[in-house]
């Protein structure tokens, strides 16, 4: 069997025997990139010279017998909009094309600390706003398993980049299903934490209250492998919760017994794809087939979740990127050029009637506040600001920023966070009956690349089974359970109390001991 084609553990256990070195390894998933990549587009960049200089020094320091971390010699993919030193992080954005971050973010460290390679940094929505990658301000990437599909957003270089076997690991984030829904678009395994249980430091914000780092990977062992070295309490993030990291690689194995799984009528109604629903209860009939209950409940709130949602998400994001303005951060426009073209459009209007010239002295600003410096700055904000952000984005700081004005605040933003409170509740009221809830992730299968660009309430409308989880702050995990007629995988969604990421990656083990779904691959060119 080809080396990439192996999954993270048995890999990590090849290197750690000799069977195969770093460079060996990276220089195959390098060569799998070079092959391919052109075509799905996971990538944003890739730094051979960097992977394999890292990889030597890592079998160096291997036969030399000396301490090695956890992941020590395996390749891991990077989602674009965690800081990496003196690297770009661009968010997909035009905003941040030139930022390089003076700092690690934590998980990053995490990753060096633990001796992973790091291969590249994935494509995904300009600053992860997006569920289908099409909103990348470079391109779109594609689904593996049928290239005129998308791959899910906002991660969706970092799904696709592990189903193409261009990555073992690869690290996402996940704000309303951006880990989730690519991971079930492309049939992979990934899984959103708990708010507070993996750090957030040198994350680029997009909701702060919503947003968590992740693993995404072939298998359930592979992402609990991949958290153990993440997750844990980060003093630089004031959101991470001080609390022990079990051994998730270690009790993986351990079945669950008498485990409880609740169905949520309210997640197989109108929307839900046949054949989505069809896998779905196929995967429950394999979890009884292995002993467990199934309970039928419902989270009566979870309706108003895809509403409550783009209140709270967007408010958050305004205020989050009022920053990039381009003086404190991101792209700056072109001062010269706009004076240029202004003082081309204040002769224009000076040579015209005087009709004109009153409409070039309104339009100009005669008030005092906005005369000479401070106009051409306010020009300058908004100029650099329209040049830097896509269309999605500006979408989003345009219903935050009126969502949070005088007079809406508590009408939207406020009510938003009083129903937020409200769907955690059904989650604690779940979770006193059943162990773990199953779902669908998405209503359908990864839809044609352009479906759905003029249609955002469309768009927003396929998160519904996995915003709920990032509002009540919970863990939630996509694994794939089925494919379509069409050849397109089917994710099976998985939600735990909180911190129960452990429960999370054993019924998802238990889950995958007992089918392939997980183990198949995109065939046509990739083989």
């Amino acid at each position: 069997m080809p080396l990439i084609d192996q999954t993270a553990v048995e890999l990590l256990a090849m290197l750690q025997a000799g069977d195969v070195t770093s460079v060996e390894l990276t220089q195959a998933y390098l060569d799998r990139i070079e092959q391919i990549d052109h075509q799905v587009k996971a990538f944003l960049r890739v730094d051979p010279n960097a992977a394999l200089e890292r990889a030597e020094e890592i079998d160096r320091r291997r036969k030399a017998g000396k301490p090695l971390g956890r992941l020590a010699g395996l390749p891991v993919a990077i989602k674009d909009l965690l800081c990496t030193a003196g690297e770009p992080t661009t968010c997909a954005s035009k905003m941040l094309e030139n930022f390089r971050p003076p700092y690690d973010a934590t998980v990053v460290a995490k990753l060096k600390a633990a001796d992973a390679v790091l291969i590249g940094k994935t494509n995904m929505d300009e600053f992860a706003m997006g569920g289908s990658n099409e909103n990348s301000a470079f391109f779109p990437t594609r689904n593996p398993w049928d290239l005129s599909r998308i791959p899910g957003g906002s991660s969706g270089g970092a799904a696709a980049c592990v189903a193409a076997r261009m990555a073992p690991l690869s690290l996402g984030t996940d704000t309303g299903g951006s880990i989730r829904c690519p991971a079930g678009l492309c049939g992979v395994t990934g899984l959103k934490p708990t708010y507070g249980r993996v750090s957030r430091y040198g994350l680029v914000a997009f909701a702060s209250s919503l947003d968590q780092v992740g693993p995404m990977a072939q298998t359930a062992e592979d992402a609990a492998l991949l958290l153990e070295v993440l997750a844990g309490h980060d003093p630089k993030d004031s959101t991470s919760v001080d609390l022990p990291v079990p051994k998730y690689s270690e009790t993986i194995r351990k079945p669950l017994e008498n485990l409880r799984i609740g169905l949520v009528r309210e997640h197989f109604g109108e929307g839900l794809d046949g054949e989505v629903e069809a896998a779905v209860r196929e995967a429950v009939k394999v979890y009884e087939s292995l002993g467990a209950k199934v309970v039928e409940l419902s989270l009566p709130h979870g309706k108003y979740a895809v509403a409550t949602y783009y209140v709270i998400a967007p408010c958050e994001a305004s205020s989050n990127l009022a920053r990039y303005d381009g003086v404190h951060y991101g792209h700056r426009t072109d001062e010269k050029k706009m004076a240029a073209e202004l003082e081309a459009q204040r002769r224009h209007w000076q040579d015209a009637s005087g009709t004109r010239q009153k409409h070039w002295q309104a339009a100009s600003g005669t008030h005092e506040e906005l005369k000479n410096q401070d106009n051409a700055l306010i020009r300058m904000y908004r100029r650099s600001r329209a040049e830097g952000f896509g269309a999605e984005v500006k979408r989003r700081i345009m219903l935050g920023t009126y969502a949070l004005s005088a007079g809406y605040y508590d009408a939207y933003y406020k009510k938003a966070l009083q129903v937020r409170r409200l769907i955690r509740g059904d989650f604690d009221r779940a979770f006193a009956e059943v162990d773990l809830l199953v779902g669908p992730v998405t209503p359908t299968p990864a839809y044609k690349i352009g479906e759905k660009v003029d249609d955002p309430l469309s768009m927003y409308l396929f998160d519904l089974y996995t915003v709920s989880t990032n509002l009540a702050g919970i863990g939630g995990m996509s694994i794939p359970c089925g494919f379509s007629q069409a050849g397109l995988p089917i994710g099976l969604h998985l939600q735990a109390p909180p911190f129960e990421e452990e429960r999370l990656l054993r019924g998802a083990f238990m889950f995958q001991q007992a089918t392939d779904w997980h183990a198949r691959k995109p065939g046509g060119f990739y083989e």
